[in-house]
């Protein structure tokens, strides 16, 4: 089913500009029309153009009518400009159909979307990285030929579930070595109904904190991820948001991939395992792992801001939302 997708670049500069190529290539090989925003190869700094004109190309986007409104990366940016975002524009832009799509610094305007007006938009990828892949061949075929990688298949598959209004949910299994077999509590089965799914980059959600533009959000289903971040800095991160109240007012917290850190002999066995356990030490919440949404080729796309239930037994969850508005 084809789709106008508008790409638009409202953080860090794109640096790597033939990703930026193939990604739309690739969407309009999906047979998407894509339409490129007039600033989203701009630079400024490390910006992808100064302030004035990022937040010019967000309510571009909100105003273009289009099915999707996807970003070109994160990086940095959007908190130094969400105070001047219009949006009543952008719920009105999600009223009509257009569909906010995006990952890492994109949870800054996310959340502030979410406590300004309710409306959900999408976790999910970037146009660099989850469609712009296959620069240099990484994989080998059955015949030791090297082929150009492509986008995952299962993110594809959630980007058009999420296209066609087909998307109710996603299920996994948890990591066995952080789930805990020796506590009983952690083995056992979680239920969440009618809550709100939220979150995004831990690193992003942490710096929201006691901003306009956190979501107070009680009963919640609260999803994280980070990248390059050692696990001493994601229990900092997660500590901020354990004494501010956030983690233990949520039905359940789930913790998605960590990725591209480097642990030392300093460490002694301090690892990303330690920092579940310790949590789940400070808390009644249920935490679940490995939930499949990331800095990772395979990911789910999440409605923020729609309601959903949540199941799991032993290692295997699942999460519901339904059709989100």
């Amino acid at each position: 089913m084809k789709k106008h997708i508008y790409i638009y670049s409202p953080s860090g500069a794109v640096r790597d500009k033939a990703a930026f190529k193939r990604g739309v290539r690739r969407l309009q090989t999906l047979g998407h029309e894509v339409e490129v925003d007039v600033d989203a190869l701009s630079s400024h700094l490390r910006f992808a153009g100064d302030d004035a004109t990022r937040l010019a190309a967000i309510h571009r986007a909100a105003a273009s009518g289009a099915d999707v409104a996807m970003i070109s990366r994160g990086g940095y940016g959007l908190t130094r400009i969400l105070g001047g975002i219009r949006y009543k524009a952008l719920a009105k832009s999600v009223e009509r159909g257009t569909q906010f799509v995006g990952i890492s610094d994109f949870t800054a305007l996310q959340l502030a979307v979410l406590a300004k007006t309710g409306s959900t938009t999408w976790a999910g990828p970037a146009l660099c990285e989850g469609f712009g892949v296959g620069g240099k061949p990484d994989m080998v075929d059955g015949h030791g030929h090297a082929e150009a990688a492509v986008p995952d298949d299962i993110m594809e598959d959630c980007f058009n579930d999420m296209l066609t209004g087909q998307g109710e949910g996603t299920g996994w299994r948890q990591d066995r070595a952080a789930q805990g077999a020796e506590s009983a509590r952690e083995n056992a089965t979680v239920r969440a109904s009618n809550a709100t799914i939220w979150g995004g980059n831990l690193s992003m959600v942490a710096s929201l904190l006691g901003t306009p533009y956190f979501p107070e959000i009680k009963g919640g289903i609260l999803f994280l991820e980070d990248v390059g971040e050692h696990p001493y800095r994601v229990e900092r991160l997660l500590t901020q948001l354990l004494h501010a109240g956030v983690l233990s007012r949520q039905k359940a917290i789930l913790l998605g991939q960590f990725t591209e850190f480097k642990l030392s002999s300093h460490d002694k066995g301090f690892k990303m395992q330690t920092v579940i356990q310790w949590l789940r030490g400070q808390l009644k919440t249920p935490i679940l792992t490995n939930l499949p949404y990331g800095h990772v080729a395979t990911k789910v796309l999440l409605p923020v801001g729609a309601k959903a239930d949540l199941v799991a037994e032993g290692r295997d969850a699942l999460l519901f939302w339904g059709h989100p508005g």
